[in-house]
């Protein structure tokens, strides 16, 4: 299991198309994009999130509570040969996240409910999550899906993305899906998040780009977005 240094500061906008297009241009003067997106500077990500019969991480959101979690299931350009068990800690404006990989088999498995591999496994994280499937009754509730556009400042261990087209599963009963019946869940058509994180300052640099008249901090959750509709 893998784990970041130490709680990183996060930070989220809803902006619009017009928005994104002036912030794109002056964030890309400065800071590279991710080595890790296709020739257009994107990449597709797909979220598969845990929650209970009594949606204890949807109304934890819901209700503000300062201290939470989230697990799910994370693979990137429909690529079933990388695929990540994350859980995201929130605490107020912080998060840290652990993961741990896992295998398609062991992936199809878990979403099935067939779970006698997950105590055996090397990963604590994989352990964990078996624990509190059987304790909490956590299952896959749903399926997130949007388009990221990241770009990375080394000072202060900065990232910046723009998602776009997120997107949620209905009535979903298969995961891992050749072929995803999803829609839209933002209003506007061209909105996206705009998400920063960085570990102990944001550079000046980049707090000037991003603080403008236009662009607002807010609280946005995809989980919470994507289960408007059940």
């Amino acid at each position: 299991m893998s784990e970041e240094a130490c709680f990183r500061h996060e930070l989220k906008y809803q902006i619009g198309y017009p928005q994104y297009l002036e912030l794109r241009s002056r964030l890309k003067a400065v800071m590279r994009t991710d080595s890790h997106t296709g020739p257009d500077g994107r990449y597709l990500i797909r979220s598969i999130y845990f929650d209970n019969y009594q949606d204890k991480a949807l109304q934890e959101k819901i209700n503000g509570v300062s201290r939470r979690e989230k697990f799910r299931i994370r693979y990137y350009n429909d690529d079933f040969s990388y695929i990540t068990l994350e859980k995201k800690v929130k605490d107020n404006s912080l998060c840290k996240k652990f993961d741990a990989r896992v295998t398609e088999e062991e992936c199809r498995r878990l979403l099935t409910g067939e779970l006698s591999w997950m105590p055996k496994h090397p990963s604590g994280l994989v352990q964990e999550l078996y624990g509190k499937m059987r304790s909490q009754m956590l299952r896959p509730r749903v399926l997130v899906s949007y388009i990221r556009e990241p770009y990375i400042w080394k000072a202060g261990n900065v990232r910046v993305t723009f998602d776009s087209h997120i997107r949620t599963t209905l009535y979903h009963r298969k995961f891992l899906e050749e072929k995803i019946s999803d829609i839209g869940v933002l209003d506007e058509l061209g909105d996206m998040i705009l998400e920063v994180k960085f570990d102990a300052f944001l550079p000046e640099v980049i707090r000037s780009i991003i603080q403008t008249n236009t662009v607002r901090q807010q609280a946005f959750s995809k989980y919470q977005a994507c289960r408007r509709f059940g």
